[in-house]
């Protein structure tokens, strides 16, 4: 018999360093546009944004098919879905990268019925068209109480030949976790896999080191019906290729057809180092096509940890890159794995030092993790050095093996000061002044704010939970980041009032000495801020704190951590707080002057966004 009636699932609470990034289930709309031919009805649901529980749909749709998406994080969320599903006589299939890895152990639960391993749009459009599993290549199931494994299907060489996601199946608007740009945020797929081999990389077991594109006519297609969806309005839009830049000619026709029809987008985009270095014209071709922001896998700034990794590039490279778009006026990212094997603390902690030496403007520090399927976890797995099976904790941000010297415990707090270490104010200000210079107009103060206000969202949504009970622990080696990068922050001469346009602010302000000390058990970080009515004359931190400030406002770390909202700076309950701690008369009037300079600012930048 065939499926008529199927409801694909993408289950909530992913976490972890990914989940900025991965926001909409692109994966399921093309499976849905696959498969929607063949059935009589398919629905994609998003259970990180549903107000209602799975039951509801289940009662309300009545599926005869429950499809499920996984990630490793998402393990368990996606075997008590199935269970809810299968509970109800529904029969269940699971796909993604974590189910492609260990097909043997999900089917060792009584809920998975089906595994489709590899790319899945041909092999669910052959599945619910013929209702068994028989003879259909790419999948896993049981049968007879054994577990059956077809044959791999073929990687789709033609992406053209594939139908566009079916966006209009989409319940939920999405946003960019990280940016507060007033663009509506989509995700676009133009080429499959990666001819890299990176040994801690899904990839290579996924796409078998190998690559195929779309044709840029058939992606400008897909553009157009993006723009359409979005009614016009201006767009961010997130290339999910491993690889964007994987052949240089089809992106220059790519840049040809952006130019020629002037769409109102900006992409990000991610690529390796080396064919940033190898084409650096097609970069600056690309930057001035709207392909602004690029997210590149550094991994160590040690060559003998790229070496080992099967990087395929060099620190030279990578200082290069980071050069070339910067020059570009670009938005350039870097990741980097920590706990590797043979790493030591002290090296660790020189990575975020390294970043922002060469540049980078946005960084995210994972810890080393053996995702199935991957060269990196056979070699552990083999010798016995996988410790951790809870799937959930394979997130980048727990230990999960033992082969460095460095606990678990402390490469975990090597993560969290590696970020403090680099989230400085400087890097933030460093990212807006490359972009300032594109764009040729200064960040207004309002825009900044909520920029720092949604890298604090994140840090809290991505780490928090995560850290269980050793949060508090984690706020104090924030600070001793801090304290740390204090002679290199100190070094970096960037000027906060070129970048940002705070001339109202300053005016109404006038000439303080402000005070910001973040607090943790006794510990003390600060940072001082020194204005006059025209400008910031500098912006420093200190160990400990200063007695000759105008404004001193104390912040429990962990207090805020664990009580920000993040919805609103102009929140009363903060400005009481930083009433309480005014030391006399004076501090609280000029408290309330900066309230009042904040405020005024920030409501004439909210009239002149509405005039214009």
């Amino acid at each position: 018999m065939s499926f008529r009636r199927v409801l694909l699932v993408k289950p909530k609470g992913r976490k972890g360093l990914g989940f900025s990034s991965d926001v909409i289930p692109i994966s399921l709309e093309y499976i849905a546009a696959s498969i929607e031919k063949e059935v009589d009805k398919v629905w994609i649901i998003d259970m990180e944004f549903e107000r209602r529980p799975f039951q509801h749909f289940l009662d309300t749709l009545h599926p005869d098919l429950v499809g499920i998406t996984m990630s490793a994080t998402d393990h368990n969320e996606g075997l008590r879905l199935a269970k809810i599903a299968k509970d109800n006589g529904i029969m269940t299939v699971l796909g993604g990268y974590h189910p492609t890895a260990i097909p043997d152990e999900l089917l060792s639960y009584p809920q998975i019925d089906i595994i489709v391993r590899g790319e899945g749009e041909l092999t669910m459009k052959e599945f619910v068209k013929k209702g068994s599993p028989e003879n259909i290549l790419g999948v896993s199931f049981k049968s007879g109480g054994k577990i059956i494994h077809n044959p791999d299907r073929p990687l789709i060489e033609d992406l053209d030949s594939l139908p566009f996601p079916a966006r209009h199946l989409r319940r939920h608007k999405y946003k960019d976790h990280m940016n507060n740009n007033g663009k509506e945020l989509d995700v676009i797929t133009m080429s499959r896999g990666c001819w890299g081999r990176c040994s801690f990389c899904c990839e290579p077991y996924m796409s078998k080191s190998r690559m195929r594109f779309r044709s840029p006519e058939n992606i400008m297609k897909e553009l157009f019906e993006i723009v359409s969806f979005h009614k016009g309005k201006p767009l961010q839009i997130l290339v999910t290729d491993p690889h964007f830049m994987g052949d240089p000619k089809r992106i220059d026709r790519l840049c040809d057809l952006l130019q020629k029809h002037k769409l109102d987008i900006t992409f990000s985009v991610m690529t390796r180092v080396d064919s940033i270095v190898r084409y650096p014209e097609l970069v600056k071709k690309m930057c001035d096509s709207g392909i602004l922001s690029y997210e590149l896998g550094f991994e160590s700034p040690n060559q003998k940890d790229l070496n080992n990794v099967k990087k395929g590039i060099t620190l030279g490279m990578q200082e290069k890159a980071v050069k070339i778009l910067r020059d570009n006026c670009a938005n350039v990212s870097g990741t980097f794995v920590i706990g590797l094997p043979g790493q030591s603390e002290e090296e660790i902690k020189q990575f975020p030092s390294y970043a922002k030496k060469i540049g980078l403007m946005n960084c995210a520090f994972g810890i080393a993790t053996p995702f199935p399927g991957t060269e990196f976890y056979e070699k552990l797995e083999k010798n016995n050095l996988i410790f951790e099976r809870d799937w959930t904790k394979y997130d980048e941000m727990h230990s999960v093996f033992k082969l460095n010297p460095l606990s678990s415990d402390k490469l975990e707090e090597l993560e969290s000061y590696c970020m403090a270490r680099f989230w400085t104010l400087n890097t933030l200000l460093d990212r807006n002044g490359v972009s300032q210079k594109r764009t040729g107009k200064k960040l207004s103060l309002k825009d900044f704010i909520y920029e720092m206000i949604a890298k604090v969202k994140f840090a809290r949504n991505a780490g928090y939970d995560l850290r269980g009970g050793k949060i508090k622990k984690h706020a104090k080696v924030v600070l001793h980041a801090i304290k740390d990068a204090e002679i290199e922050e100190n070094e970096r001469k960037i000027f906060m009032h070129d970048i940002i346009e705070m001339s109202r602010f300053l005016k109404i302000l006038g000439s303080q000495i402000i005070q910001i000390t973040l607090i943790c058990d006794g510990q003390k970080v600060s940072y001082i801020i020194k204005t006059t009515s025209k400008n910031v004359e500098y912006v420093k931190t200190i160990s400990g704190k200063q007695s000759d400030a105008t404004i001193d406002i104390d912040i429990d770390l962990g207090e805020i951590i664990d009580s920000f909202n993040g919805y609103s700076p102009l929140n009363l309950l903060n400005y009481i707080s930083l009433l309480k701690r005014a030391r006399n008369i004076k501090g609280v009037l000029n408290v309330l002057r900066l309230c009042f300079a904040l405020t005024t600012d920030l409501t004439f930048s909210y009239l002149e966004n509405k005039l214009v």
